[in-house]
């Protein structure tokens, strides 16, 4: 990704991982066959978190290079040098991989 962005306030963007699905024959069936959207990404970015009442900054739990799992339909998809981002409120971010 050459163009550099910066999410605001508590957004990731994220790079969805493709999965493959192998079959109990061993067949593999890349993710392309499977219409559901990935639910999983490596974190490209994180913002700086929002704002309490206070006016306290509140950081996100992620960092960048963590894989998340996310809800399905959260992430606003983008194009960016010609390579699929996502971008996501920390809310709808579910886990981290471990």
């Amino acid at each position: 990704m050459s163009k550099k962005l910066l999410p605001l306030q508590d957004n990731v963007i994220v790079k969805p991982v493709q999965e493959e699905t192998t079959t109990a024959s061993g067949i593999v069936i890349p993710d392309t066959a499977n219409k559901e959207k990935p639910m999983r990404g490596k974190v490209l970015a994180v913002g700086p978190g929002k704002l309490d009442e206070n006016g306290k900054r509140m950081p996100v739990d992620v960092k960048e290079g963590d894989i998340v799992i996310f809800t399905q339909y959260a992430p606003t998809e983008i194009k960016v040098d010609r390579e699929e981002l996502y971008i996501l409120g920390a809310d709808s971010l579910l886990a981290i991989e471990k």
